[in-house]
């Protein structure tokens, strides 16, 4: 999947170190941004967050990817959740976001997502493999994170595997204004084996498409 939208990569400051963002910007009328972060264990070239950065720009909802300081100042442990926290409200004050603003991400960056959607004024959020707990230890639950933005009244789009080792979508109780759409076959990368129908970035970007174009329209 190839994206004809202009690609702009910046540098933003923020407290504890510099980020680097990709906006894609949208063709045509902007209907809406999404801004995405990363995993702890990766950076913004994720397959998935690649095929919405790809997919999306086309059908006017602007995607900026934004990779966190540990990862451009080259460490290879991510940083704790306060301070994934303070780089990213400082990139959305930078990016300064007009229109209606999703906010997501994948693993620990949907986590960083939920904790901040209030703060940051988003229209909704886009969890994507969120990690309900660390792989054996049901009893570490992070489901009041992703409980968080449904809590305040903001629609929430969850897209986990079946095969995830931190949680599945039965894992995921009904909450009001979150919708969990299970990926048949996908582990935490939301990858599926090529025998059980091979890669979902097609079917990810138009669930994620109809989802958003829903929020934007209030």
């Amino acid at each position: 999947m190839t994206s004809s939208s202009s690609s702009e990569l910046r540098t933003l400051t923020t407290p504890v170190g510099d980020a680097r963002v990709d906006v894609r910007a949208a063709t045509g009328r902007r209907r809406a941004t999404l801004v995405l972060g990363h995993g702890a264990g990766g950076g913004i070239g994720a397959a998935d967050l690649v095929a919405l950065a790809d997919g999306l720009p086309a059908h006017g909802v602007e995607v900026v990817r934004v990779e966190q300081p540990w990862v451009g100042a080259g460490r290879r442990v991510a940083a704790p959740p306060p301070t994934l926290d303070r780089a990213w409200l400082a990139v959305l004050e930078h990016l300064a976001v007009t229109g209606p603003l999703l906010v997501g991400g994948r693993s620990a960056g949907a986590r960083v997502a939920c904790r901040t959607a209030e703060a940051v004024g988003a229209s909704g959020v886009l969890a994507l493999s969120f990690p309900l707990r660390p792989p054996g230890a049901p009893e570490k639950t992070r489901l009041p994170e992703l409980d968080l933005p449904a809590a305040v009244g903001l629609p929430t789009l969850v897209l986990q595997g079946t095969r995830d080792p931190f949680g599945g979508p039965p894992d995921i109780p009904p909450a009001a204004g979150r919708l969990v759409v299970p990926v048949e076959g996908g582990d935490h990368s939301l990858r599926v084996p090529v025998a059980a129908g091979g890669p979902a970035w097609a079917s990810l970007v138009a669930v994620t498409l109809a989802w958003a174009l829903e929020v934007a329209s209030g």
